[in-house]
Parts: structure tokens; sequence; C-alpha cells
């Protein structure tokens, strides 16, 4: 290899591991803000939040990687530009291909290892990643007692305390409401003071409660009315332990067999398995819908659909009711029409939301397999965009190249997201919504290509002023002639 390819590659895997890791971070703050509800007070070991985030930067990769190509490779040749080495490579004979050659199969390898990824690895991280998220965000809250406010977390429990001790473990003046054998308040606990802690196996929260009292009342069970003479119990204690069971506050581990025909956790041979298996539900559907309103048209006519019939034109037909049926027979006709109507309008509409149901999966398994080929794809086009736009407005660092790879990006993601939810609802074949953003960027990476290739000043503002003051000469000269 010489010093060019070399220098060239030095030159981009740099800023390409910066810009990485930039927006790996950026795309990261934004699931946690958008989850920080979910995952803030419930008590989540620091290993669980770690499993968490290490999912999410997984799943991050399919927007991340397409970006910082595009990125980096603005600032790599926009950074030799500005530099004059790419005139200095020019100038030694080698051509932007030619120098560009070991720097294309870099980055073919990184489309090569996307789409492994994305068809190995990615559906294993989606389906630990939902259902992590899943049970992350069913997750009680941590149990947390207000001052003066009746906390109601725990089922069928209401506790109040007026005071608590700075590190919470102490409350003062309790009162505790027993609602375990209906809603109405018959079972009632007050206490000066209590201690609060948890078990050994943190599956119950222990109260030792001190100089209280408990108020119970006994009802007959389904009594329809107040019975003066039922029996009320009230007893005073110096001590004693009240157990409140946790289970609804433990984090459980969902089955993941429960995600896994999911179209996201599913790889190309599972997708097209699956597509397989929902074309023969939705030709099994088709089929009875079919079946099922077939029997719901008559055909009065004895000739209907025979050889020897002949069609007749029919002069001044205006109504088939009035000039062709009796009129005895008219409402009976209407009757049986509109009740037959009426049934074939009920089937379908039951019959609809199974077929909608199927239709949808089969679109989403669809848009699923191309957009394992999407990912590998849309790093090499951002790439022959942007290492011909960095070599043509030459400059580097953080200013101008970001500002026109953000640009670039917000084109490329507003084009796929709208083209994949068109394809979604089904207003778009799966096929072009996924490549929408491709077929649309293609035209411009060869352009730019091009330009790139041939020394075009493509952004230099001087050489467009020129050709606007010979505009503006030009159409002056015309107004003059015309004038004089």
């Amino acid at each position: 290899m010489k010093k060019i390819h070399l220098l060239i590659l030095q030159a981009f895997i740099r800023p390409f591991m910066v810009c990485f890791c930039i927006v790996m971070f950026v795309l990261l703050m934004l699931f946690l803000f958008k989850y920080i509800d979910d995952l803030i007070g419930k008590g989540f070991e620091w290993y669980v939040l770690m499993e968490l985030i290490g999912y999410q930067c997984a799943v991050q990769l399919s927007m991340a990687l397409p970006l910082s190509m595009l990125l980096s490779s603005i600032m790599t040749f926009g950074n030799l530009g500005e530099s004059y080495e790419l005139v200095a490579i020019k100038a030694a004979g080698y051509s932007l291909r030619k120098a560009m050659t070991p720097l294309i199969v870099l980055v073919t390898l990184f489309a090569g290892g996307s789409f492994l990824f994305s068809d190995y690895i990615l559906p294993v991280v989606n389906l630990k990643m939902g259902s992590l998220l899943w049970d992350v965000r069913n997750k009680k809250a941590d149990f947390l007692i207000k001052p003066g406010i009746f906390n109601k977390s725990i089922p069928g429990y209401s506790i109040r305390a007026k005071n608590k001790s700075e590190d919470g473990t102490i409350l003062y003046d309790l009162m505790i409401y027993d609602h375990r054998t209906g809603n109405t308040a018959n079972n009632v606990l007050l206490a000066k003071e209590g201690f609060m802690h948890n078990s050994a196996d943190n599956n119950y929260m222990i109260l030792r409660l001190r100089d209280g009292v408990r108020y119970e009342e006994s009802r007959v069970k389904n009594a329809k009315r107040y019975d003066p003479r039922q029996q009320f119990t009230r007893f005073r204690f110096a001590e004693t332990e009240q157990k409140f069971d946790m289970e609804a506050f433990q984090m459980k581990r969902t089955d993941e067999s429960l995600f896994k025909s999911h179209h996201q956790m599913l790889n190309l041979k599972q997708l097209r398995h699956y597509t397989d298996s929902n074309r023969l539900q939705l030709d099994s559907v088709s089929r009875q819908i079919l079946s099922e309103t077939r029997s719901y048209v008559s055909y009065f006519a004895p000739y209907y659909r025979t050889d020897t019939v002949q069609q007749v034109a029919v002069d001044g037909f205006h109504n088939f009711l009035a000039d062709y049926v009796p009129e005895d027979q008219r409402r009976s006709i209407l009757s049986n029409a509109l009740s037959q109507a009426q049934q074939m309008s009920g089937v379908l509409e039951m019959k609809d939301i199974e077929y909608r149901a199927f239709s949808d999966r089969d679109i989403r398994y669809h848009i699923e397999f191309h957009r394992k080929f999407t990912l590998a794809v849309s790093c090499l086009l951002l790439f022959a965009i942007g290492a011909p736009l960095g070599a043509i407005i030459r400059k580097g660092g953080l200013g101008l190249p970001v500002v026109v790879a953000i640009i670039f990006f917000l084109i490329y993601h507003i084009i796929s997201t709208m083209a994949e939810k068109a394809a979604k609802d089904g207003s778009m074949d799966p096929l072009i919504g996924m490549w929408m953003a491709i077929i649309v960027l293609t035209p411009l990476a060869v352009f730019l290509t091009y330009k790139s290739t041939t020394d075009s000043a493509l952004f230099d503002v001087d050489q467009y002023k020129q050709k606007a003051e010979r505009a503006w000469k030009w159409v002056t000269s015309k107004f003059n002639r015309k004038k004089g």
C-alpha cells in the first residue's frame, strides 16, 4: 500500500471514530430523555441500566453508522482540500478515484459488516431490548411515603404518615387502612411511630409499629344493611409488626419467546418463513370471504350465464322496478335485496378486521426484509455523497462540514421516514418505500462525484457572482436595445 493510501486512511479513521462516538452519545441521550420517567424512581440495579444502554447502543447503529460515514467523509476530504493535499495528490499523477480506492474498500467492508449485523445480531438485540424495556416500563415505582398524603401503591392498603425522619426509615403518626376485605374502611390501624425495613429476601416490607391501636369491625358477608349487634374489636399495643407483600414492586422478567414472532426480531430466513405462513393465512381469509359472500347472491333468471341467451337493447330504460316488475312484487324484492345487502355488509365487516391484520403483518415483514439491505447501501450512498462534497467545499473542522452533513442527512432521513410510513399505511409498495431515499439521492451522489473528479467549483461564490453579473449585463443590454 502506498503512502497516499495510508495518508487518506489515517485521515478518515480518526474523524470517523470521533463522529461515531459523538453521534452515539447524542442518540443515547435522546433515548434516555424519552424514557426518563420509566427509569427514575424505580430502584433499578446498575447492571439493569447498563444492560439497557448496551442494547440501545446496538440498536442505534442503524442511524449512527450512516450519519458518521457522511460526516467523517466530508470532514476528511474537506481537511485534505483545505490544506491543498488533494492538489498535491493530483499533481503527483493520482486521480481522486485511485487515491480513494483503499477507502472505498474499507467503507464496503463496513457496509458488509452492517448487513451481517442487521441480519444476525440486530434481531437478537431487538428481542433482548424489547423484553427488557417492557419489564422496565411496567415495573412500579419504589414505595415512597410523602408526609400528609395517603399512599395507595401497595395493593389493598392506604398508608399515611404526618411526618418522617430524614432518611425516610422512621414514620410518625401513622394511619393504615386495610381494604383487602372490601372497599369499606372497617380495619384501621393507628400508631405514633413506625420503623420501616425490608425482609432478608426483599419480598416484604416490615413496619415495626409502636404505641398504637387497631380498630376492626366484623361484618356479615353479603349483608344488605347495617347490623348494630355486629362485632367491633379495639385493642391497643405497645409494639407490633405489620408485613406488606412487595411483589408488585419487584421487577419480573417476561418470557422472551412471547416477542419472538415480532417482525423486528427476525432474520432473513425467519422473515421468509413467516411471510409464507402469513400469505397462506391471507389467502385462506380471502377464500372464506369469497365463499361466504357468494351465498348471499341469488340469481332469479333461469337463463343466467347460458349460451342461448342473447343481449337485447332496451329503448327508453328508466326504472327497472317500475318498467318490468309487477307492482305487487316490488316490496318483497326490495326487502329481500336490502336484507341480503345488510347480511353481506356484516360478513365483510367481520372479515375485514381479520384480513387487515394479516395484510398489515405482511407489509411489516416486507419492510423489515428490505431494511436489512438498506442499512448497508445507505452507508455506501452517504459516503459517495460526503467524500466528493468534502473535496468540493474544501473546508475542514467542525463548522461548515457539520452543517452540510446534517442537511443532507436530514434530507435522507425525512425521505426514508415519509416513504416508510407510506409503505406501512399500504399507500406505497414496501420495496419502493424502503428504497425511496436511496433512489432519490443516488443521482445526487453521481453528480457530486462527477463534479469532484472534474475539479468543479460548485460552491465557489465568486463564480456565481460572475455568472450573475454577466446575466445582468445581458438583460440590461437587451433592455437598452429595445428602448433605443
